[in-house]
């Protein structure tokens, strides 16, 4: 009995080494050369190419100008002369999966027509129109829009669909026609820069790489319990107090304003979050009135903000004052999220106001606070943006108020949020599949580009509310030396999702393409300096 025991056992060992580990050599999964990231809503190509030479390549203005174009035509010339030029004096093996079409013939510009006028002054906007269409036919090449953001997303396409010929020397671009929109007006990306302070390198690659995936909010999550990093000029004593080194640690409003043009000139929203009334633990540092305190739990220690004090709203009122004249974006995210109720509920004084004022539980007292904080955001012209437990406790919301969807403990939890709160006639933000601190073997990105989502059991009109989404970078194990390669390219498959046609983002119907597509786009942003993960399995990038 033992015996074949041990034989049956040593057979499957077999079976599963034979299976697991004979493999072909060379890549798993070729990338594809010349495909965009993400996939264009409309776009016809041929395998006919013209060749291209870098250094005598213009950017021709046909309408209008001015310097958010010019500084573009200067970052994507650059991309041209450093990312796509071949690595001369090597000898290239032929490419196993391109043909070769016929010649065209050279390629010495690109028109670009901005119909609308280019303000200097513009400011990327929820509703702004980024709509490009981009012709490469009959000898010459044509990017126009309505507006610059469309501009800037039509040159991006344009350096995509760059690439090494099969003669390992030219550099080619295939005979394609593409008219391009996004699916979603919000595709984001939120950073936390409290739990580990993320130097501004970093936030610019991040920021990089938002633009090479056509993404366009930089959700700021600025302050945490863990450190307050933001310099207020109203209150510089909270990061003096507050942050991890009030000097090394801190983003001062010269750094802010660098962040936030960095971003501008990229068509990049940068939208602050203010996460109140948890969360908010080293605000207490310098300021231990704000907060409650928990002696009942620890001694000594602090809960959230105190919601019953008038001292509470005219520091706040000041605060978000400051936040106003700093950030340029209509909205603002005032959090709202995992606030415990524990030290809320040992304070006398906040059990008498309770009383006094008919507010049944804890979860309503929330409510009472954040009422008045978006109020309050709302006379300062902020349209906010809050996490989901603000409207599960039945906060009376704004219509131009954002429920931003997160928890997704059992897997399919954000349908039914996303179905209540669009229900309720809320417009909402997705980021509950997307939670990038959330880990798996291999690439886990697959996980993030096969969660749809429209996939709630909402009406049509419903699905009209959901504007968009982010992907969301939270900075407990991530700093300066691992964060870029953690968001990317596992931010991209979000930003495939979110921009491109639910039809050609189908995971089940087209794996390979989009596996191999993410290899050259993941190979495209390492040229560029984003130091972005192998997405798939073993391979390499020229």
């Amino acid at each position: 009995m033992m015996l074949s025991t041990v034989v049956v056992t040593s057979l499957v060992c077999f079976s599963v080494f034979a299976n697991g580990y004979i493999v072909n050599p060379g890549p798993k999964y070729v990338a594809t050369k010349g495909a965009v990231w993400p996939q264009p809503q409309n776009q016809i190509i041929s395998d006919d190419f013209y060749i291209v030479t870098p250094r005598n390549f213009k950017f021709n203005v046909k309408g209008a100008s001015c310097t958010l174009l010019t500084n573009a035509f200067e970052r994507y010339f650059k991309i041209l002369q450093q990312n796509t030029l071949p690595i001369t004096g090597k000898k290239y093996k032929k490419p196993l999966l391109l043909s070769e079409g016929q010649y065209l013939g050279t390629l010495h510009q690109l028109e670009v027509n901005l119909i609308d006028s280019c303000d200097e002054n513009e400011w990327p906007t929820l509703d702004m129109n980024e709509t490009y269409v981009l012709n490469i036919l009959e000898g010459a090449a044509s990017l126009t829009s309505e507006s610059i953001w469309g501009i800037l997303r039509g040159l991006e396409t344009f350096s995509q669909l760059l690439y090494l010929g099969v003669d390992g020397l030219s550099i080619r671009i295939n005979a394609t026609s593409i008219t391009d929109f996004p699916r979603f007006k919000h595709r984001g990306l939120l950073l936390d820069t409290a739990r580990h302070f993320i130097p501004i390198k970093q936030i610019k690659q991040v920021i990089d790489g938002l633009a090479y995936n056509k993404m366009n909010v930089f959700h700021w999550h600025l302050v945490d319990d863990q450190s307050f990093p933001f310099v207020s000029t109203t209150f510089p004593e909270l990061s003096e107090e507050g942050a991890y080194d009030p000097e090394l640690y801190v983003y001062n409003p010269t750094d802010v304003q660098d962040i936030i043009e960095y971003a501008r000139q990229r068509g990049i929203r940068v939208m602050p979050e203010i996460d109140t009334p948890g969360h908010t633990r080293s605000w207490g540092v310098s300021h231990p009135e704000l907060l409650t305190k928990c002696d009942g739990v620890v001694q000594g220690s602090y809960g959230p903000i105190d919601p019953i004090k008038n001292t509470t709203y005219t520091f706040l009122q000041k605060l978000l004052t400051e936040v106003r004249s700093v950030f340029k974006d209509k909205f603002i995210h005032l959090g709202g999220d995992e606030v415990d109720f524990d030290c809320w509920q040992l304070d006398t004084d906040i059990n008498s106001f309770m009383n006094d004022h008919n507010i049944s539980s804890y979860a309503a007292l929330e409510g009472y606070y954040i009422q008045k904080i978006i109020d309050m955001a709302d006379n300062l012209n902020f349209s906010s943006v809050v996490w989901e437990e603000v409207f599960k406790n039945g906060v009376k919301l704004p219509n131009n108020t954002l429920v931003h969807v997160w928890r997704d403990w059992q897997g399919s939890w954000w349908n039914d949020t996303m179905n209540d709160v669009t229900k309720a006639g809320n417009t909402a933000l997705l980021s509950a599949c997307w939670y990038l601190d959330h880990l798996s073997t291999g690439g886990d990105w697959e996980s993030f580009y096969q969660c749809e989502p429209t996939d709630f059991s909402g009406s049509e009109e419903q699905t009209k509310l959901l504007l968009g989404g982010e992907a969301c970078m939270w900075a407990e194990v991530v700093n300066e030396y691992n964060v870029v390669q953690r968001v990317w390219p596992r931010a991209s498959a979000t930003a495939e999702k979110l921009w491109s046609s639910k039809d050609t983002t189908n995971f089940n119907t087209d794996e390979e393409q989009i596996r191999k597509r993410l290899e050259e786009h993941v190979c495209r942003m390492n040229r560029r300096g984003i130091p972005a993960q192998p997405p798939n399995a073993a391979g390499f990038c020229l």
